[in-house]
Protein backbone atom coordinates (compact mmCIF):
# COMPACT_ATOMS: atom_id res chain seq x y z
CA UNK A 1 0.00 0.00 0.00
CA UNK A 2 2.82 2.40 0.90
CA UNK A 3 4.70 1.69 -2.33
CA UNK A 4 1.51 2.18 -4.31
CA UNK A 5 0.98 5.60 -2.72
CA UNK A 6 4.55 6.76 -3.34
CA UNK A 7 4.28 5.82 -7.02
CA UNK A 8 1.30 8.11 -7.54
CA UNK A 9 1.71 11.60 -8.98
CA UNK A 10 2.19 14.35 -6.42
CA UNK A 11 -1.17 16.05 -7.10
CA UNK A 12 -2.89 12.69 -6.53
CA UNK A 13 -0.93 12.21 -3.31
CA UNK A 14 -2.04 15.69 -2.23
CA UNK A 15 -5.62 14.81 -3.12
CA UNK A 16 -5.56 11.63 -1.04
CA UNK A 17 -3.89 13.43 1.88
CA UNK A 18 -6.49 16.22 1.88
CA UNK A 19 -9.29 13.68 1.53
CA UNK A 20 -7.88 12.31 4.79
CA UNK A 21 -8.02 15.75 6.45
CA UNK A 22 -11.59 16.18 5.19
CA UNK A 23 -12.48 12.70 6.53
CA UNK A 24 -11.23 13.67 9.99
CA UNK A 25 -13.51 16.72 9.86
CA UNK A 26 -16.38 14.42 8.89
CA UNK A 27 -15.44 12.13 11.79
CA UNK A 28 -15.63 15.08 14.16
CA UNK A 29 -18.98 16.13 12.73
CA UNK A 30 -20.21 12.55 13.19
CA UNK A 31 -20.02 13.03 16.96
CA UNK A 32 -23.43 14.67 16.63
CA UNK A 33 -24.94 11.19 16.17
CA UNK A 34 -23.64 9.97 19.53
CA UNK A 35 -23.05 12.85 21.95
CA UNK A 36 -24.37 16.25 22.88
CA UNK A 37 -21.11 17.19 24.59
CA UNK A 38 -17.51 15.94 24.34
CA UNK A 39 -14.89 15.87 27.08
CA UNK A 40 -13.25 19.29 27.00
CA UNK A 41 -9.89 18.19 28.40
CA UNK A 42 -9.52 15.57 25.68
CA UNK A 43 -10.36 18.04 22.95
CA UNK A 44 -8.06 20.74 24.35
CA UNK A 45 -5.20 18.24 24.54
CA UNK A 46 -5.81 17.32 20.90
CA UNK A 47 -5.78 21.00 19.92
CA UNK A 48 -2.54 21.56 21.85
CA UNK A 49 -0.92 18.55 20.17
CA UNK A 50 -2.04 19.71 16.72
CA UNK A 51 -0.65 23.18 17.45
CA UNK A 52 2.76 21.71 18.22
CA UNK A 53 2.75 19.62 15.05
CA UNK A 54 1.77 22.62 12.93
CA UNK A 55 4.36 24.96 14.48
CA UNK A 56 7.10 22.41 13.85
CA UNK A 57 5.84 21.72 10.33
CA UNK A 58 5.78 25.44 9.57
CA UNK A 59 9.53 25.62 10.01
CA UNK A 60 10.93 22.19 9.15
CA UNK A 61 8.51 21.33 6.32
CA UNK A 62 7.71 24.77 4.90
CA UNK A 63 10.00 27.68 5.83
CA UNK A 64 13.27 25.76 5.75
CA UNK A 65 12.59 24.28 2.29
CA UNK A 66 11.40 27.72 1.15
CA UNK A 67 14.78 29.20 2.09
CA UNK A 68 16.62 26.39 0.29
CA UNK A 69 14.52 26.77 -2.86
CA UNK A 70 14.90 30.57 -2.85
CA UNK A 71 18.69 30.15 -2.78
CA UNK A 72 18.50 27.61 -5.62
CA UNK A 73 16.48 30.05 -7.73
CA UNK A 74 18.92 32.88 -6.89
CA UNK A 75 16.25 34.82 -5.03
CA UNK A 76 16.76 36.72 -1.78
CA UNK A 77 15.69 34.13 0.85
CA UNK A 78 14.64 36.52 3.60
CA UNK A 79 12.54 38.63 1.23
CA UNK A 80 10.79 35.60 -0.24
CA UNK A 81 9.99 34.04 3.11
CA UNK A 82 8.86 37.28 4.74
CA UNK A 83 6.57 38.18 1.82
CA UNK A 84 5.05 34.72 1.60
CA UNK A 85 4.77 34.27 5.37
CA UNK A 86 3.04 37.60 5.97
CA UNK A 87 0.67 37.13 3.02
CA UNK A 88 -0.45 33.81 4.47
CA UNK A 89 -1.25 35.43 7.80
CA UNK A 90 -2.85 38.47 6.17
CA UNK A 91 -5.24 36.26 4.20
CA UNK A 92 -6.66 34.66 7.33
CA UNK A 93 -6.57 37.92 9.27
CA UNK A 94 -8.59 39.62 6.51
CA UNK A 95 -11.08 36.78 6.51
CA UNK A 96 -11.51 37.06 10.27
CA UNK A 97 -12.01 40.81 10.04
CA UNK A 98 -14.61 40.48 7.29
CA UNK A 99 -16.69 38.01 9.26
CA UNK A 100 -16.29 39.98 12.49
CA UNK A 101 -17.64 43.02 10.65
CA UNK A 102 -20.58 41.04 9.29
CA UNK A 103 -21.39 39.71 12.75
CA UNK A 104 -21.56 43.27 14.10
CA UNK A 105 -23.95 44.43 11.42
CA UNK A 106 -27.52 45.03 12.44
CA UNK A 107 -28.87 42.23 10.29
CA UNK A 108 -26.72 39.71 12.11
CA UNK A 109 -26.83 41.25 15.55
CA UNK A 110 -30.60 40.89 15.74
CA UNK A 111 -30.70 37.63 13.85
CA UNK A 112 -31.08 34.13 15.19
CA UNK A 113 -28.26 32.08 16.61
CA UNK A 114 -28.66 29.86 13.55
CA UNK A 115 -27.22 32.72 11.48
CA UNK A 116 -24.23 32.77 13.79
CA UNK A 117 -23.79 29.06 13.14
CA UNK A 118 -23.77 29.75 9.41
CA UNK A 119 -21.10 32.38 9.99
CA UNK A 120 -19.10 29.74 11.85
CA UNK A 121 -19.39 27.34 8.92
CA UNK A 122 -18.23 30.02 6.50
CA UNK A 123 -15.29 31.17 8.63
CA UNK A 124 -14.05 27.62 9.20
CA UNK A 125 -14.40 26.92 5.48
CA UNK A 126 -12.36 30.05 4.73
CA UNK A 127 -9.35 29.01 6.79
CA UNK A 128 -9.57 25.42 5.52
CA UNK A 129 -8.54 26.72 2.08
CA UNK A 130 -4.93 27.64 3.02
CA UNK A 131 -4.72 24.49 5.16
CA UNK A 132 -5.50 22.38 2.08
CA UNK A 133 -3.07 24.54 0.13
CA UNK A 134 -0.37 23.85 2.71
CA UNK A 135 -0.73 20.10 2.28
CA UNK A 136 -0.78 20.43 -1.51
CA UNK A 137 2.37 22.57 -1.48
CA UNK A 138 4.11 20.07 0.83
CA UNK A 139 3.46 17.18 -1.57
CA UNK A 140 4.08 19.25 -4.70
CA UNK A 141 7.48 20.36 -3.40
CA UNK A 142 8.61 16.71 -3.35
CA UNK A 143 8.83 16.99 -7.14
CA UNK A 144 12.08 18.98 -6.80
CA UNK A 145 13.77 16.82 -4.15
CA UNK A 146 14.93 19.79 -2.09
CA UNK A 147 16.27 19.42 1.46
CA UNK A 148 13.53 19.42 4.08
CA UNK A 149 10.79 18.47 1.64
CA UNK A 150 10.23 14.81 2.48
CA UNK A 151 7.34 12.40 2.24
CA UNK A 152 7.32 11.81 6.00
CA UNK A 153 7.10 15.56 6.70
CA UNK A 154 4.22 15.87 4.23
CA UNK A 155 2.47 12.98 6.01
CA UNK A 156 2.90 14.59 9.41
CA UNK A 157 1.69 17.93 8.12
CA UNK A 158 -1.50 16.28 6.87
CA UNK A 159 -1.84 14.49 10.21
CA UNK A 160 -1.48 17.72 12.18
CA UNK A 161 -4.08 19.49 10.09
CA UNK A 162 -6.35 16.47 10.31
CA UNK A 163 -6.14 16.43 14.12
CA UNK A 164 -7.19 20.04 14.43
CA UNK A 165 -9.99 19.44 11.92
CA UNK A 166 -11.65 16.95 14.26
CA UNK A 167 -12.89 19.56 16.78
CA UNK A 168 -13.78 21.88 13.90
CA UNK A 169 -16.22 19.31 12.58
CA UNK A 170 -17.81 19.15 16.02
CA UNK A 171 -17.75 22.93 16.38
CA UNK A 172 -20.08 23.12 13.39
CA UNK A 173 -22.33 20.09 13.76
CA UNK A 174 -23.10 20.32 17.49
CA UNK A 175 -24.30 23.97 17.46
CA UNK A 176 -26.44 23.24 14.39
CA UNK A 177 -28.00 20.31 16.21
CA UNK A 178 -28.77 22.56 19.17
CA UNK A 179 -30.52 24.93 16.77
CA UNK A 180 -32.96 22.22 15.79
CA UNK A 181 -31.45 20.73 12.65
CA UNK A 182 -31.67 16.99 12.26
CA UNK A 183 -28.55 14.98 13.06
CA UNK A 184 -28.10 14.19 9.36
CA UNK A 185 -28.23 17.84 8.32
CA UNK A 186 -25.95 18.92 11.16
CA UNK A 187 -23.43 16.27 10.10
CA UNK A 188 -23.73 17.29 6.44
CA UNK A 189 -22.88 20.93 7.12
CA UNK A 190 -20.12 19.93 9.56
CA UNK A 191 -18.23 17.87 7.01
CA UNK A 192 -19.00 20.32 4.22
CA UNK A 193 -16.80 22.97 5.85
CA UNK A 194 -13.67 20.96 4.93
CA UNK A 195 -14.61 19.93 1.40
CA UNK A 196 -12.50 22.83 0.11
CA UNK A 197 -9.32 21.17 1.39
CA UNK A 198 -9.01 18.50 -1.34
CA UNK A 199 -9.72 21.16 -3.98
CA UNK A 200 -7.14 23.64 -2.69
CA UNK A 201 -4.69 20.80 -2.01
CA UNK A 202 -4.66 19.70 -5.65
CA UNK A 203 -4.43 23.31 -6.84
CA UNK A 204 -1.46 23.93 -4.53
CA UNK A 205 0.40 20.84 -5.75
CA UNK A 206 -0.19 21.67 -9.42
CA UNK A 207 0.88 25.31 -8.99
CA UNK A 208 4.12 24.26 -7.31
CA UNK A 209 4.97 21.77 -10.06
CA UNK A 210 3.98 23.95 -13.02
CA UNK A 211 5.36 27.27 -11.79
CA UNK A 212 8.60 26.51 -9.99
CA UNK A 213 9.37 30.12 -9.06
CA UNK A 214 6.20 30.19 -6.93
CA UNK A 215 7.34 27.33 -4.71
CA UNK A 216 9.30 29.30 -2.06
CA UNK A 217 6.53 31.89 -1.85
CA UNK A 218 3.81 29.24 -1.53
CA UNK A 219 5.76 27.32 1.10
CA UNK A 220 6.20 30.47 3.18
CA UNK A 221 2.56 31.45 2.51
CA UNK A 222 1.34 28.12 3.85
CA UNK A 223 3.57 28.52 6.92
CA UNK A 224 2.15 31.98 7.65
CA UNK A 225 -1.42 30.75 7.31
CA UNK A 226 -0.75 27.83 9.64
CA UNK A 227 0.98 29.93 12.30
CA UNK A 228 -1.95 32.34 12.24
CA UNK A 229 -4.38 29.45 12.85
CA UNK A 230 -2.20 28.15 15.69
CA UNK A 231 -1.80 31.51 17.44
CA UNK A 232 -5.32 32.80 16.84
CA UNK A 233 -7.31 29.62 17.44
CA UNK A 234 -5.59 26.44 18.58
CA UNK A 235 -3.37 27.59 21.46
CA UNK A 236 -5.86 30.13 22.91
CA UNK A 237 -8.62 27.49 22.86
CA UNK A 238 -6.44 24.81 24.46
CA UNK A 239 -5.35 27.28 27.14
CA UNK A 240 -8.93 27.84 28.29
CA UNK A 241 -8.66 24.46 30.01
CA UNK A 242 -8.13 24.50 33.78
CA UNK A 243 -5.11 22.25 33.23
CA UNK A 244 -3.49 24.72 30.86
CA UNK A 245 0.07 23.74 31.87
CA UNK A 246 -0.78 20.16 30.92
CA UNK A 247 -2.19 21.39 27.60
CA UNK A 248 1.05 23.26 26.92
CA UNK A 249 2.94 20.00 27.43
CA UNK A 250 0.86 18.39 24.66
CA UNK A 251 1.96 21.23 22.37
CA UNK A 252 5.58 20.38 23.16
CA UNK A 253 4.91 16.69 22.45
CA UNK A 254 3.35 17.54 19.09
CA UNK A 255 6.30 19.73 18.16
CA UNK A 256 8.81 17.07 19.23
CA UNK A 257 7.15 14.28 17.27
CA UNK A 258 7.00 16.38 14.11
CA UNK A 259 10.64 17.40 14.60
CA UNK A 260 11.70 13.77 14.97
CA UNK A 261 9.82 12.85 11.81
CA UNK A 262 11.58 15.61 9.87
CA UNK A 263 15.10 15.23 11.21
CA UNK A 264 15.49 11.53 12.04
CA UNK A 265 13.20 10.02 9.40
CA UNK A 266 13.30 12.69 6.72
Amino acid sequence: MFNYFTNLSYPIQALLATIFTWAITALGAMIVFFFKKVNKTFMDAMLGFAAGVMISASFFSLLSPAITMAETLHLTPWKVTVIGFLLGGVLLFTGDQVFSHLEKRKSFAKGSSFKRCLMLITSITLHNIPEGLAVGVAFGSLYYGIDGATLSSAYMLALGIGLQNFPEGMAVSLPLRREGLSRKKAFFFGQLSAIVEPISGVIGAILVIKVRCLLPYLLAFAAGAMIYVVVEELIPESQTNQKKDFMAFFTLIGFAIMMIMDIALG
